[in-house]
């Protein structure tokens, strides 16, 4: 009795089994891409509700190395969005250089291992923060007169 009940339920098995390999699951979608400049508020905003951005001087700028990147990759979004229009938005652009510079500081001081703030990685989140404050209020322009 027990070696039948075990081969029925072995048979329920494999039909069990059978009967999903056939499916395929879901098909990933298409690839969203890259935020458009229409999310760089958005994302300013986000940025700017880090501790990172709020106090640069009291963090420790290990602790601040995710934050960097995300800005890293916002400054080619500020970028992208000065030169959006017709003409290219000088100021602005010139906001995505300063975060460009400001991140390749931090970056070029070593500052994602530094456990301590101060020196050089302090003053980079310094200018980081500086530099989404000028974006932002640049991006806060365009929205009111655009």
């Amino acid at each position: 009795m027990r070696t039948r009940t075990s081969l029925v339920a072995l048979g329920v098995l494999t039909v069990v089994l059978t009967g999903c390999s056939h499916e395929a699951g879901p098909t990933p979608g298409p690839n969203p891409g890259t935020p458009g400049p229409d999310a760089l508020p958005i994302k300013l905003d986000a940025l700017s509700a880090d501790a990172c951005y709020s106090s640069p001087e009291t963090q420790l700028p290990r602790g601040c190395e995710k934050y960097v990147t995300e800005v890293g990759g916002t400054a080619g979004a500020v970028h992208q969005r000065a030169q959006a229009g017709k003409t290219v938005n000088r100021p602005l652009d010139a906001q995505g250089t300063a975060l460009d510079q400001a991140v390749g500081a931090f970056r070029g001081a070593g500052c994602t291992t530094v456990p301590s703030p101060g020196g050089a990685c302090t003053k980079a989140l310094s200018d980081i923060a500086t530099a989404i404050t000028a974006v932002k209020k640049q991006v806060n322009q365009q929205a009111t007169t655009g």
